[in-house]
């Protein structure tokens, strides 16, 4: 079965990420995502758990829930995690590229982290590199960048244990990044709207058309393979994270 189409920096996420789910181990059977956007990944979620989604924007959500609908053991809601039933647990809450939506990212951890079953994981992506914030950070609704060592501290902070951060992107993440400036620099809604705004509109900013889901993972599969020696190393442009809660 084919999936939707991924953007480049998408791809070279996805491989950071499916690296480390399944690094996991064969316990993790159910899976939480909090912040679906289109559903590109969460089809591929979807194919490997028990899936339930997330994703209060109306635009996003209706894209994910087509992507979906024939995936037989995956739910999405437009909602947030207030909707879910208190005593619900998973084995696995993951959220990419969303903690940096969120101005208090301490809070939302612990939100995750009650979601979670005791020993059940947390996988997240965010924005690597705080020095380079930069226009696109602000057109789509960032709060911040991160770097290895304050992610490692925070999840620590939150009370999550066996943290292991690793950095994607190097080195292709750093053109895409700058094009990504220069694109948003152009556009004249960047000053527009409040952060809420911005935040779900970037949820299906610039995504790549379904005809061409083949060109950019051809385009991306030699830099997917080109980063993995630099995951351990501050080269990238992104960080992936995946953590515990005890037992």
């Amino acid at each position: 079965m084919t999936a939707p189409p991924l953007p480049l920096n998408a791809w070279l996420r996805y491989d950071l990420i499916g690296l480390a789910l399944r690094r996991l181990g064969p316990d993790v059977h159910t899976v939480l995502e909090v912040g679906a956007g289109a559903g590109a990944l969460s089809v591929r979620l979807a194919r490997r758990y028990e899936y339930t989604g997330l994703e209060p924007d109306p635009v996003a959500y209706a894209t994910a829930a087509r992507r979906l609908r024939d995936e037989p053991y995956a739910t999405i809601l437009r909602e947030d995690t207030s909707a879910l039933d208190p005593g619900t647990r998973f084995d696995l809450v993951c959220s990419f590229e969303v903690l940096e939506h969120i101005e208090d990212d301490r809070a939302a951890l612990l939100d995750w982290q009650g979601r979670l079953r005791p020993g059940g994981w947390l996988a997240l992506s965010v924005p690597a590199r705080p020095r380079h914030f930069g226009a696109h950070d602000r057109i789509v609704g960032h709060y911040r960048r991160y770097d290895a060592r304050g992610l490692t501290e925070l999840l620590t902070a939150c009370g999550f244990v066996d943290v292991r951060v690793t950095t994607l992107g190097f080195p292709l993440g750093y053109a895409l990044e700058a094009a990504r400036n220069v694109l948003a620099r152009l556009s004249s809604s960047h000053a527009a709207g409040s952060m809420d705004e911005q935040t779900a509109a970037s949820g299906h900013w610039r995504q790549p058309p379904e005809a061409i889901g083949w060109l950019t993972a051809a385009v991306a599969l030699p830099f997917r393979l080109l980063q993995r020696p630099f995951a351990r190393t501050r080269f990238g442009t992104g960080l992936v994270a995946v953590a515990r809660r005890p037992s």
